[in-house]
């Protein structure tokens, strides 16, 4: 048997015969299931390949490390050539061009986005926040828009709550009651946050979401790996990171309808991270976003351990479906075996249930879309071995491609613009500036007052203690004509002198 596909379709293995998934309803969404250890991440690995030679960008986490590999050509071993040999498969070696990203910068290009773009209600699940204290930052979100006080990093949040919290009394009347308590609680968070590496996360420059959806000068697409070994010690912040990305896929791009291939596949890796302990209406969100944003020409691909993880709402949207082993331990591993296996269309050949318990290593039950997208019968499937490496790539191989890559240089350094931190500290010198001025002035008026009156009583002083001539009642008469003559005198100039300002009033004689 020759293993040929069909144009417009992506190959995952071999079953009954080729197993394939039509790009045209890889929008469509998927899941990729099974117990560790059983294949899940080479399942990921030959799909994102394919969907990049397809021309069709791609976006991973790369939750364990192993999935780096897919950057350089493999070096097929025996165990792969025997696979390929069985499927009537040339094996190739080869790799897709690919990008490395990091949210903590050290394993790839930093990814950020401003506080601002995430929102009151993502930031909120991150820092679970309770329903008080999610309205609290929804006012602080409402008074920096209000006031132009740009949020672009945990900084800027931090100044933005306290100006609320010292001016709580003026906003209270117009937005509602903000406790100095429940601003304190919520700065408590951030700084648990911030020691959790969240800092590096916020801030600019915000990824461009264009940098996602490249392809190379051979109509490849790139594919987007992100470094999430580290990452995933904070599942919070992991899962809100990547429903954050969804969402603004989903707020950005136009709508597509059904393409003939997607813009870009997103795989969600531990999948179940993003529906845990998430209230009501979060999750109503998610279901939105996930039945909506295939009309942009997205497709999500859940990867998870056992399909129960993803809520029941979302997993009736997901249209491909791989699953690989499951083992059926403990009661709830049973139902949750049940649930898988009642999701596939029923193949009269086989048991559903017992063989995903019976899957080997490699082996998956599979079920896609056909062109009417209606599900296909499930298949027992031998899936396809990679042509890219199978494991991770050593640090010297990724810094190599790090420095090549077509981001090198756009994201590596921070940049820090004025924003409400900066906004807020020149307010707040601006205040203190014309406070020490205005007490300076005041201080300056109570010298010069009491300068005033310390003149004031010098002079009342000098004036008492000044002494006066001794009058005579004797007089000469010669002394008494000369006083006489000089009244006399000292009269008439006075009149001339009048006169001679007033100017009209001077008379000639």
């Amino acid at each position: 048997m020759t293993l040929t596909i069909g144009e417009g379709e992506i190959l995952i293995g071999l079953g009954e015969g080729p197993v394939t998934q039509r790009l045209d309803r890889s929008n469509r969404h998927g899941v990729v299931a099974g117990a560790t250890g059983t294949g899940k991440t080479v399942t990921l690995q030959i799909m994102a390949q394919a969907f990049s030679e397809a021309g069709v960008p791609v976006f991973a986490a790369d939750v364990k490390g192993d999935l780096s590999g897919i950057a350089v050509a493999g070096t097929p071993n025996d165990k792969m050539l025997a696979r390929a040999a069985t499927m009537d498969l040339t094996l190739t070696p080869g790799a897709p061009p690919t990008v490395f990203w990091d949210l903590f910068g050290q394993k790839g290009h930093p990814i950020r986005t401003t506080i601002s773009e995430m929102g009151p209600v993502l930031l909120a699940r991150l820092l679970e926040l309770n329903d008080v204290q999610e309205g609290v930052l929804t006012i602080v979100f409402h008074v920096a828009d209000k006031d132009g006080l740009l949020l672009l990093d945990l900084k800027d949040l931090q100044a933005a709550l306290k100006y609320v919290a010292d001016h709580a009394a003026d906003i209270g009347t117009l937005y509602g009651n903000v406790s100095p308590a429940t601003v304190g609680a919520i700065q408590r968070k951030l700084l648990t946050l911030q020691s959790q590496g969240a800092e590096n996360f916020f801030g600019e420059p915000a990824l461009k979401l264009a940098d996602i959806m490249r392809t190379d000068v051979a109509g490849r697409g790139y594919v987007n790996l992100l470094a999430a070994d580290k990452l995933i010690q904070s599942p919070k912040l992991y899962s809100t990171f990547l429903l954050w990305l969804l969402s603004e896929l989903f707020e950005e791009l136009p709508e597509l309808g059904d393409p003939e291939k997607p813009r870009l596949v997103f795989f969600f890796d531990e999948a179940h991270l993003l529906f845990n302990d998430a209230p009501k209406p979060l999750l109503e969100k998610i279901e939105q976003v996930v039945r909506l944003i295939r009309s942009k020409g997205v497709g999500i691909y859940f990867v998870t351990q056992n399909p129960a993880d993803i809520p029941d709402a979302v997993l009736g949207q997901l249209g491909a479906r791989i699953q690989h082993a499951l083992r059926a331990y403990t009661p709830a591993d049973q139902k949750g075996l049940k649930a898988a296996a009642q999701s596939f269309r029923v193949n009269p050949s086989f048991d559903t249930a017992e063989t995903i318990q019976g899957l080997g290593v490699g082996e998956a039950l599979v079920s896609t879309l056909d062109a009417k997208g209606a599900p296909c019968v499930v298949q027992k499937t031998m899936i396809r071995p990679p042509a890219s490496r199978l494991g991770p790539l050593t640090p010297e191989e990724r810094a190599a491609l790090i420095a090549q890559s077509p981001v090198a240089g756009l994201y590596d350094t921070a940049q820090d613009r004025d924003s409400a931190y900066e906004i807020l500290q020149g307010r707040a010198r601006e205040a203190q500036r014309e406070a020490e001025a205005s007490q300076e002035a005041a201080e300056a008026e109570k010298r010069r007052e009491a300068e005033d009156k310390v003149r004031a009583r010098e002079e009342a002083r000098e004036a008492r203690t000044a002494p006066r001539p001794r009058a005579s009642s004797r007089q000469g008469m010669a002394e008494t004509f000369a006083k006489s003559l000089l009244r006399t005198v000292a009269s008439q100039a006075g009149r001339e002198i009048m006169r001679g300002l007033l100017g009209s009033l001077k008379r000639s004689r």
